[in-house]
Order: C-alpha cells, then structure tokens, then sequence
C-alpha cells in the first residue's frame, strides 16, 4: 500500500448501486429507529450552514463525505487513537457501500461524555442546535449517538477489533456451560475513572460480608507490561452473572459483557450507545439499583442461582440481541443510515475545508506500526458488500 490515496481509489458506481435499497431481504433491528429520535431536533428546520458552524468549539473533527471519498478536518486532539479509528471505520464504510453514502459534512466529539445538554439548546435564551456525533447519548443531551471507535479495536488496551472478539468470546462460550460457571457476580475493570466503580469496590467479598461480587480492579500500566495477557475478554466469561457499571459515562466493555453468556446485572446507567436504548430489562439483562448496589447484586445472583434456568435464559437473551443486531454488518448498515438521513436533513452543499485532508484506508494504515496498524489490516472491508443493506424502520409514531 501506499501513503497517498489513489486518485480513483473508490469508484462512485458501484454493483447493486442500481437496486432499490427497499428490495433489501432483511429488516433492520429495532434500535436503528432511533436513529430518527436522535435527528428529531432538526426535523422541522433542517441542517444549515449556521448550524454546523456553529458545533467547531465542541468537537475534536469534521468529517466530509464527497462523490464518495472521506476528508478530515481537526480541530483539537482526542484522546489516544479515538479519532484515527473513528475514522477508519468511516473509510470502512465507504468501501463495504462503495456510492452509497451520500455528500455531506458533519461535526464529531470523541469524549466520552455527551456535549449537547438539553437546556442551553431550549427556551427564550436558547443559542443555537449544531449536530454533533458522539459515542453515546443521555436523556438530558442531544448528541447525535455513532458506534465507538473499538469496532475496529482499541489498541492502547490490546482490544482487537469486535468481529475477532466477538468470535473469540463465542468459542468461549461453547467451553463452560453456564452451570458450571462460578456462581458468582464478575467485573474487572479500572475503578479509579469514576465514583460508581469505586463504589462497586465495597460489593467486594470480606471477612464480614459476602455480596456475591468478584470485584478486580486493573492498573493499566501494569498490563501494558505484560502484553494484556490477564484482560483478554474471551478469558472473562467464566462467571454465572457479570456486573456492567459506567465509567465516565458509558462504557465500551458494555457489548464484551453481554456477549458472554452470563445474566448481566446493569447498574443503571445514565448514559446510553446507539443499541442499548433497545435492550429489555429482565429479558435481556437484570437491572440494579445504583443506591442499593451490593444488596441488589447479592438479590440477583442468589435469584439466578435459585431459578437457574431463568437466569440462564436471561444471559442467553442478552448474547443473542448482541450476535443478531451488533454484527459488524449490522454496525455498517447503522451508520449507511444514520448517515444517510442525516444528510437529507442538509440544506446546503457538502464542501471540502481549505484545511481538510483526505483519508483512505492507505494512508492511514501504512504510516502507523505495532498492534494499530494489525488491528487496521485485521478490520479492514476487504470488497463491497454482496448483500443490500437491512430495510430502514419508519419513525416512531
């Protein structure tokens, strides 16, 4: 590969660019109607030059798509390789839908936390509503919510991409039965990026008391060391229940966790991903209360262990909405969609900033070495897709 994008290195036409996307043979799942929830705000005035202007202070990039080719602007610095593997997944995209993805230009925040908070953007001294795409939402925020950057791995914590994950941690599963999986309640994590992971700390077994919790915390410095041999996901699904608890907001460990098998026990979240917002509780997860968190770790595990096979079939429920609806087909179809109604909402012509470069999958993979490079070469979309994407839900009435 070369460091320079080609000049024709993604043809506009592509096969299937003649079928109607509505002759699709697969329905989308129901988390892709919120998609239209989350572009809702501007429904009724559109997307104008102003507006996304407007959103530069608040976000780290500017993505534009044009006749098929992805530019990128920055603005601030994300943190680690966020921004290079947002992005990547982007490329991704045009390549699996070569000619789908229409022009536009949109603005993105690679924090962890939401920027759009409900209350500046409503009333008499509102200012104005830019769209912003971020990982993650909350009732009280107006982000626009896009798949996080670890789909195509998360190098700095040795995280491959989610398609060998998820298939590493499926083979996993096939090894222990959920009987004889401990019959105990497992996080690991690092405890010291938020108060609710401190907390959960106290839910750990003592002398004294037994909450039915296995708490690990992680020093990530220390795994840098050893090459993450003692976080490897696949090797985390050992327990009956595992815990699902935020960090600084939501957590990428959610999809690893649920897809284990096991019950998981949400400590109810503030914020939300872009599926989440469809799971059911005690269908696909049993949720905890965040004040009584050790008590109600202690209820659900000794609940599950007395109804075992409710319990089990709680955790299987859980694993199949992630293998069924999270694939990383699936991923792709949601952001061709999101994408594409977003940029029905535009009411001004896609244009490429003096200060934007473009991007393609040759010149972001080949500057970079090590496990950034490996990750990018193991997800990158190796041809167009041979099926149609799944058939868009109407809104919500």
């Amino acid at each position: 590969m070369t460091r320079t994008c080609q000049k024709d290195h993604h043809p506009i036409q592509a096969f299937h660019q003649d079928q109607d996307p509505s002759s699709s043979t697969s329905t989308c799942p129901e988390h892709f109607r919120w998609i239209h929830e989350d572009l809702e705000p501007w429904k009724s005035t559109g997307i104008t030059r102003e507006t996304v202007e407007s959103g530069k202070n608040i976000s780290q990039l500017r993505i534009v798509i044009k006749k098929g080719k992805a530019y990128v602007e920055t603005y601030a610095d994300s943190f680690q390789t966020r921004d290079l593997f947002t992005v990547w997944g982007i490329v991704q995209l045009l390549r699996l839908y070569p000619g789908r993805v229409p022009d536009l230009e949109l603005l993105f925040e690679t924090g962890d936390r939401t920027v759009l908070d409900k209350k500046r953007f409503q009333g008499s001294q509102s200012v104005t509503l830019p769209p912003i795409f971020s990982y993650c939402g909350q009732n009280d925020a107006l982000d626009i919510v896009f798949p996080d950057w670890s789909f195509w791995g998360w190098a700095e914590t040795g995280i491959k991409p989610w398609e060998k994950v998820l298939k590493d941690i499926q083979e996993s599963n096939k090894k222990i039965t959920w009987k004889d999986r401990i019959p105990y309640a497992f996080w690991k994590g690092n405890t010291h990026v938020s108060s609710q992971r401190y907390k959960l700390r106290q839910c750990n077994v003592t002398d004294q008391h037994d909450w039915n919790a296995r708490i690990y915390s992680v020093h990530w410095n220390k795994e840098i060391e050893h090459g993450f041999n003692s976080t490897k996901l696949e090797d985390q699904c050992t327990h009956r229940y595992k815990i699902y608890v935020e960090g600084r907001s939501w957590s990428v460990s959610e999809k690893y966790i649920i897809a284990c098998d096991s019950m998981t026990l949400f400590i109810k979240p503030r914020y939300y991903d872009f599926f989440t917002r469809s799971l059911v509780p005690y269908k696909h997860y049993w949720p905890i209360n965040k004040q009584n968190m050790c008590q109600d770790i202690k209820y659900a595990v000794d609940w599950g262990n007395t109804h075992p096979g409710k319990a089990e079939e709680i955790g299987r429920e859980g694993t199949r909405f992630i293998e069924e609806n999270v694939n990383m087909k699936l991923v792709y179809d949601y952001m061709l969609h999101l994408l594409t109604e977003y940029a029905k909402l535009m009411r001004f012509e896609a244009t490429i900033p003096a200060g934007a470069v473009e991007v393609c999958s040759e010149n972001l993979a080949c500057p970079m070495g090590g496990i950034w490079r490996e990750f990018m070469v193991e997800s990158m979309v190796k041809s167009p897709s041979d099926t149609l994407p799944c058939t868009m839900f109407s809104p919500y009435l």
